[in-house]
């Protein structure tokens, strides 16, 4: 028998699944499968040689990913507030590992994105003119969000798993579609930018880029290895994605749709020129020329296997399709743009242009196609060069006397190319150099005008040295390994000039360009593509060992900074910004394999030496910082928020040092929380700096100190006051202490002078800015800040005397509560009184003017009493719930170690719910236990919460008058309650949701009857009886008795959140229907709600109720 590699695709065993093993399926059961019912389980048995994951992922990313940004860009805010829903209910059900839900969420989320982009298209269109390109727009976006669907769904295992041939159908429909669509909304949004001239070829460029991702041959994600593997590593045509089909659709939509587009958006020039028609011709022929191209990687597997057959299609019809482009681009762009440059009368100028350009073209596809192989090939290649070089100096007026020179260059280049001799190479730059110096002086040196800020003579040498180096860095590049260092100065030394060039021309370009305001000397798209084509020359040369790593790194850095251009508009950004990423990058590129070993990681010294470079950097930018901050505010900014800026970039721009090399430091990742805290206090604070701290930098005193700053940057805000200064030592001081870096938590005396520094600073920083009256009440509220800070923090961290102390300190805080409050008002009085502004006015306007400011200061200081009562709440319950949780801990550990292990696998079950058990026991148990340690604390807590909650019920009625929907948000503050050994004794961790659900209901009750009242008695309008709808007594016991029939729901909830335990026979939705008509009938809004919220209870309750049965029968 043969072995498998070597048998027909039919005969290998590993094919037929008749022959497996008994497999698992998705639902992990064992099934033993037979030959008659193999097929037929297919779908529910995965082979565990078959990925579980779509592998092509990046390729799908890069077409749908910008394509589904700019739909969402046209969807408007609507479509993107659906999406984030949906995405976050999907992250949700995923992370809870509802898989099957979370699949349906994103399908859905989709859907209605989907549903609300066809209700933008139809009721603002892009296209308003024409229904015709509203559909096809539509329906190209329907499709757009049917692949991103297809994608959603091959990111699941299970469905992978559970559907092995719906997978591979999904994926071949994403390959065969995703082309053509992405294609398209790629040149919708190029046209939108850039209008549709040339339009045509855009759709040609990403065409290209598409078909090359997508249509040359990739083996499926979800085909096992070893089916790939068949006759010596030849991979059989059925381990493709696409089929001969799609690729035969992509194939003609390639050649094409760019000419039929073209046609049919200028279908009235078509062939109004030779120009014109030309267009057609560089349309069709080009994407052909690619897809010969394209067949040297298997593009054209499906016309014929035979390889002799590809090769002669395709250089026969590359021949042909070769010269009719050559012929082409001498009409369309050579005498088109070029014209003028050449200096041959005609006809001979197109007789030279054509022998330059064909004769060219040839010799580069000859030996492109290797057929440049033997001696008579290689002197027609020899001639062919000498005679091109030659043809082309005539053209571009070469003095005659010197054309030896170009044929020399032209011999020297071919024999390189036959010969690979570096130093014809070499030969060749010399003359080719001096070409390139004789054109420049020859056509542009006399000019006598300014460009881009510079003279043209001094462009034309910046040109000149460029060029001698793109020709020369191929050369250096070919030397031995040992001369690298000239290939890597030579690169250097080339993109330093295109850097210097290009930022010339690009933030120079409206300077001395008169005139031409609307037409642009250096677009955006040539900065994107130079920094594109260098970073990859950089890749491709690294992965060949032609350059080190330092060079990489600079000339990434380089490459890179050119970006910043377009987004920043000013003049040194290139540079600023190339400092910075050369002083950032550093642990991503220079120590990239260091990072690797704990052995070879970055050095102490080293990176101190980085972060001080990366500030220094930070420093140079700071003109950069200003300026955009400038441009982003409309004036200038304070030089607190530019020392915030450089505080946060210098924090930043050292994570990459902390996180790859000093990650298992950490004193380093404390001190970066510190300085990005303070970047961002700086930022958002704003404190006045010193004057010597003001950037004393030319531009920035030449901005502030302008005549005219008004007028350009408009009215500055003043400077904040000095107490932010506190604010800011006081979070700092607050983020040191956690981070340890003040080692509070060692030492009692540093714990209570860092206390009473934080509530020294905070009460200072609340009293200088929100309460300017006399001291008394300053000092008053200094010392409520100290006695609030010294409680949290010895709660937190106690020492052996702070558990008799801090009663006593919660008390004062408690005292001082009521004494500041009357005090605030008195002085308020008194000062408004004594004020002369107030002495002309009346006697009810003077009691008005009174009310209203003691009301305002009074609400402030209410509201400062509640955040001091929510703080010691929240820090008492969690140290009383980290206490709880360590003693149950303690009991449940020992209670093992007696018990010991059982074999028994029903003692699982039981097990958890004696844990249970035991974990609602433990609580009573501990604050008996409490009483040494400490039993203050539950009854302190509750004290907090509850005059939090009191004090937040007024600030309620004061600032909203009563909101109904503020009690949802107020009524929660009582989970902070506690089980104390007095007033709730019995209040355990189950009955917490007990004073919530209470205190809503009889908060809208009582707010009901009030408003009854209030209504009858009071008068509110005169014709209130019409209003609501009759007499007095009518009125009230209508009312009245609706609010008694939604009773009965909120009593039978409450009193079972307060037990959990079923409080009758009855199931609990039998209140329900006393509930509609309250919701249906009443006249008051609060028994509305009171309806609803019975209607809520009940079915919340039967629920909840039912779960439990459930639950229970499972047990038993």
């Amino acid at each position: 028998m043969l072995p498998p590699e070597l048998q027909p695709r039919s005969f290998r065993p590993h094919i037929s699944t008749s022959t497996s093993a008994p497999s698992f399926s998705s639902s992990s059961s064992l099934r033993f499968q037979s030959n008659n019912s193999s097929s037929s389980s297919s779908r529910s048995t995965h082979n565990p040689r078959i990925p579980l994951s779509f592998s092509y992922n990046s390729r799908i990313a890069i077409a749908l990913i910008p394509s589904a940004l700019f739909l969402l860009d046209l969807g408007g805010s609507t479509l993107l507030s659906l999406l984030l829903i949906g995405l976050f209910i999907s992250y949700i059900l995923d992370s809870l590992n509802f898989k099957p839900a979370s699949f349906i969420s994103i399908h859905l989320s989709l859907l209605f994105s989907q549903l609300s982009l066809f209700y933008t298209f139809f009721s603002s269109s892009p296209f308003p003119h024409s229904l015709s390109l509203s559909t096809l727009a539509s329906l190209l976006c329907g499709l757009h969000t049917f692949l991103i669907a297809i994608w959603s769904s091959l990111q699941f295992k299970f469905v992978i798993i559970q559907n092995p041939s719906v997978v591979l159908a999904l994926e071949r429909v994403l390959f065969a579609t995703v082309p053509i669509a992405a294609s398209s909304v790629f040149t919708w949004a190029t046209i939108s930018a850039v209008g549709i001239n040339n339009s045509a070829y855009y759709l040609l460029t990403f065409n290209c880029i598409f078909y090359w991702i997508f249509t040359i041959p990739r083996v499926s994600s979800f085909k096992s290895k070893s089916e790939a593997r068949y006759h010596g590593g030849e991979i059989p045509h059925e381990t493709f994605i696409l089929g001969p089909l799609e690729s035969c659709v992509h194939t003609l939509y390639l050649l094409f749709v760019p000419l039929v587009f073209h046609i049919a958006s200028h279908y009235a020039v078509v062939f109004s020129s030779a120009a014109s028609f030309c267009d057609l011709v560089l349309l069709f022929f080009v994407p052909f020329l690619f897809q010969l191209y394209a067949s040297t990687r298997g593009a054209l597997w499906w016309v014929t296997k035979n390889e002799n057959q590809v090769r002669s299609i395709r250089v026969v019809n590359g021949a042909v399709a070769l010269v009719l482009v050559v012929v082409a681009l001498e009409v369309r762009v050579v005498f088109h743009s070029f014209g003028r440059y050449i200096q041959v009368p005609p006809p001979l100028n197109y007789v030279l242009v054509s022998v330059t350009m064909l004769g060219g073209a040839v010799a580069g596809g000859a030996y492109a196609m290797g057929m440049v192989s033997d001696a008579l090939s290689s002197v027609a290649f020899t001639t062919s060069a000498i005679v091109v070089s030659s043809a082309g100096a005539v053209v571009v007026g070469f003095p005659v006397l010197f054309l030896p020179l170009p044929a020399v260059a032209g011999f020297y280049l071919a024999r390189f190319f036959e010969k690979k001799s570096l130093i014809s190479y070499f030969a060749f730059v010399i003359l080719g150099s001096l070409m390139v110096t004789w054109f420049v002086l020859h056509n542009f040196w006399d000019l006598n005008i300014w460009v881009a800020g510079m003279s043209l003579k001094s462009f034309c040498k910046l040109i000149i040295a460029n060029a001698v180096l793109a020709m020369a860095i191929p050369g250096l590049a070919l030397l031995p390994s040992k001369l690298n260092f000239l290939s890597e100065v030579g690169l250097i030394g080339h993109a330093l000039l295109l850097c210097y060039i290009e930022n010339r021309f690009f933030s120079y370009s409206s300077i001395y360009y008169y005139g031409f305001e609307d037409d642009v000397m250096y677009p955006s798209y040539m900065v994107v593509m130079t920094t594109l084509l260098g970073l990859a020359l950089v890749r491709r040369l690294s992965a060949d060992h032609r350059i080190g790593g330092k060079a990489v790194w600079v000339l990434t850095c380089l490459y890179s900074s050119k970006l910043a251009m377009l987004f920043i508009a000013s003049k040194s950004v290139v540079w600023v910004s190339a400092v910075l990423l050369l002083a950032v990058s550093p642990p991503l590129l220079l120590y990239r394999d260091r990072s690797k070993t704990a052995s070879s990681k970055m050095k102490p010294w080293q990176g101190y030496t980085h972060a001080c470079v990366v500030a220094l950097s930070v420093w140079f930018c700071r003109e950069t910082i200003f300026e955009a901050l400038q441009w982003w505010n409309g004036r200038s900014p304070s030089d607190g928020l530019i020392l915030g800026f450089c505080i946060l970039l210098t924090g930043l721009a050292c994570i990459p040092i902390v996180a790859l090399h000093f990650s298992h430091v950490l004193p380093a990742k404390r001190s970066l929380v510190l300085v990005v805290a303070t970047g961002l206090l700086f930022i958002l604070m704003q404190p006045p700096l010193p004057l010597s701290l003001g950037y004393q930098s030319d531009l920035i005193k030449n901005a502030r100190h302008s005549a005219d700053d008004i007028s350009i940057y408009g009215y500055t805000a003043g400077n904040p006051t000095w107490p932010s200064w506190l604010l800011i030592l006081a979070i700092l001081l607050t983020l040191a202490s956690i981070t340890s870096i003040i080692p509070i938590k060692y030492i009692v005396e540093l714990r209570a002078l860092y206390s009473i520094a934080m509530g020294v600073a905070v009460g200072i920083y609340i009293s200088a800015e929100y309460f300017l009256l006399p001291w008394v009440l300053h000092v008053l509220i200094v010392v409520t800040m100290v006695c609030a800070s010294v409680f949290v923090v010895f709660t937190h961290m106690p020492s052996a005397s702070s558990p008799r102390l801090l009663p006593w300190v919660f008390a004062l805080v408690v005292a001082l509560f009521p004494v500041t409050y009357l005090l605030e008002g008195q002085l308020r009085i008194k000062n408004i009184l004594e004020a002369s502004e107030i002495g002309n006015l009346g006697e009810e306007e003077k009691k008005l003017t009174t009310l209203l400011a003691i009301e305002g200061a009074r609400t402030s200081l209410l509201g400062l009493y509640a955040a001091i009562f929510m703080l010691i709440a929240l820090e008492v319950k969690y140290k009383l719930t980290l206490i709880l949780r360590e003693k149950a801990i303690d009991v449940g550990g020992a209670r093992q170690n007696h018990s010991g292990q059982s074999a028994s696998a029903s003692f699982l079950p039981r097990m958890r719910f004696m844990q249970h058990r035991r974990a609602s026991t433990v609580p009573s148990f501990t604050i008996k236990r409490m009483a040494a340690d400490g039993a203050w604390m539950p009854a302190v807590g509750n004290v907090a919460t509850i005059l939090c909650f009191a004090i937040c019920l007024v600030l309620n009625f004061n600032l909203t008058g009563g909101s109904n929907r503020a009690i949802f948000f107020l009524a929660p503050i009582l989970l902070l309650l506690n089980q104390d050994s007095d007033f709730f004794a019995g209040f355990g961790d189950r009955h917490r949701y007990f004073p919530v659900a209470v205190v809503i209901s009889a908060y809208f009750v009582l707010t009901g009857l009030y408003d009854i009242w209030e209504d009858v008695w009071q008068g509110n309008s005169g014709a209130w009886g019409l209003q609501i709808g009759g007499p007095d007594w009518i009125y009230v016991v209508k009312n009245l008795a609706l609010l008694i029939l939604t009773f009965p729901s909120h009593i039978l909830f409450n009193r079972y959140v307060l037990s959990y335990t079923k409080q009758s026979d009855s199931p609990p939705w039998i209140t329900l229907p006393l509930n509609l008509l309250p919701i249906a009938c009443t006249d008051v809004l609060k028994i509305r709600i009171l309806g609803i919220l019975g209607v809520i209870y009940s079915l919340a309750q039967y629920l909840i109720t039912r779960q439990q049965y459930i639950s229970g029968l499972k047990y038993i």
